[in-house]
């Protein structure tokens, strides 16, 4: 019996929801060292005390718990599935509206790192460069060899413009307001303009026109609790973040 034609699709969708999940499992670790105050590297030890592993990676990769006391490094044992769904989801959805074009994998690496940056600034109001300048390499050289390759759905020397185009806007922002806008959300801008700009210029309006709104809607919920003010700093970057994955999914449906 042969196989129906959206199998292959399926198949892709579901590998990449499985990518997601195991990819965001392994997110506690590094979100808890790097959730520190600004001026700090990451965190050196368990909340106990003990060390993470010196070898390469090895206080990098892991279970969300310390090897040697068990203590979870998540703040809710929650902490780990959380992360795992949400990048399940996010990587599932753009599998399935790019299918099989040469940037889903490009996507497929981004989600993780994306996901990652906002929850480290969700939780202290910081974006590493250690997470943002790697994001935007990886993101301007996967999609460089996307474009080299038959199926592409977007431009790459658009994609590269967008990053800088974007950063610049962002940069500008910074300089008229430091006090709401980071040089974190700065270069954050950069992988999300290369990002939206594949697809086209409108992708990046939109992305970032709903990242602003979100953030918007976010502190307006939180002034009108009574747990805001208006000089109250809220993080940006989760909303930048979900903003341009809410672009680049009608776009990458619409390409």
């Amino acid at each position: 019996m042969s196989s129906s034609p959206a199998t292959p699709a399926v198949l892709f969708v579901t590998v990449a929801a499985l990518w997601g999940a195991v990819a965001g499992s392994l997110l506690v670790r590094p979100g808890y060292r790097l959730s520190v105050a600004p001026g700090e590297p990451w965190r050196p030890a368990c909340p106990a005390g003990h060390p993470f592993p010196s070898r390469p990676l090895g206080g990098w990769l892991g279970r969300g718990r310390c090897g040697d006391c068990a203590l979870p490094l998540a703040r809710t044992p929650r902490g780990p599935l959380v992360l795992a769904v949400v990048c399940a989801v996010c990587c599932a959805g753009l599998a399935a509206v790019s299918g099989s074009r040469p940037e889903s994998v490009v996507w497929l690496l981004a989600v993780p790192a994306a996901v990652l940056l906002a929850a480290v600034d969700f939780a202290v109001q910081r974006l590493p460069d250690v997470l943002t300048l790697p994001l935007a390499a990886v993101l301007a050289a996967g999609l460089g060899v996307a474009a080299l390759l038959p199926g592409a759905g977007g431009s790459w020397p658009r994609a590269l413009l967008g990053g800088a185009a974007l950063g610049g806007v962002y940069f500008v922002l910074f300089l008229v307001n430091p006090r709401g806008m980071g040089l974190g959300d700065v270069k954050l801008a950069v992988p999300i303009g290369a990002a939206l700009a594949w697809y086209g210029w409108d992708a990046v309006l939109l992305g970032t026109f709903m990242g602003f709104l979100l953030a918007a809607g976010y502190g307006l919920i939180l002034t009108v609790r009574g747990r805001a003010g208006r000089r109250t700093a809220i993080p940006f970057g989760p909303f930048m973040v979900l903003g341009a994955f809410a672009a680049l999914t009608l776009a990458a449906a619409a390409a």
